[in-house]
């Protein structure tokens, strides 16, 4: 996946908008054209992994929305 998106202070980066994605060409991929399908009893990875390309669009001094609850105060 390539996509943009905002990096908060915590570290975390939050994709704003997708501008592509990339196919991995494995069968073991539900993502990719070369997975089987149907494909009974599925254990086959079911998430994309790190963004092939991540632009950071801005910047922010805030926590992400996950981790403000925990940083509050501080």
């Amino acid at each position: 996946l390539r996509s943009e998106g905002t990096k908060y202070a915590c570290g975390h980066y939050i994709i704003e908008r997708k501008t592509g994605k990339v196919d991995c060409n494995n069968d073991r991929c539900t993502k990719s054209v070369r997975h089987r399908n149907p494909c009974p009893n599925c254990t086959c990875e079911r998430y994309y992994g790190p963004d092939a390309k991540e632009t950071i669009t801005s910047v922010s001094k805030n926590f992400c929305p996950e981790c403000s609850p925990w940083y509050k105060g501080r």
